[in-house]
């Protein structure tokens, strides 16, 4: 290996250690601020569910109008290509 192979190696050793060490540090803080507000994510998690519900039977609602309007106009197409 020459002189710039080798620095590049060691950079990308350096690059990933520091990742590591920067994810060991983040991941245990990040925790905590979740187990600290277990309660209230509770309550976000169930009214974003109820949200998720409600727009489910929304979108039902909605793909049954269409259905039925293109069911209506083929339909209506098919009545004025019989005249």
């Amino acid at each position: 290996m020459d002189g710039g192979q080798l620095t590049a190696v060691i950079i990308v050793a350096i690059v990933m250690v520091a990742s590591i060490i920067r994810a060991r540090i983040r991941g245990p803080f990040r925790r905590g601020v979740a187990c600290s507000d277990d309660g209230q994510a509770q309550v976000e998690n169930q009214r974003l569910r109820d949200e998720v519900s409600q727009l489910k039977e929304r979108l039902k609602v909605l793909e049954r109008i269409t259905v039925e309007k293109e069911n209506s106009l083929s339909r209506e197409i098919e009545s004025l290509r019989d005249r």
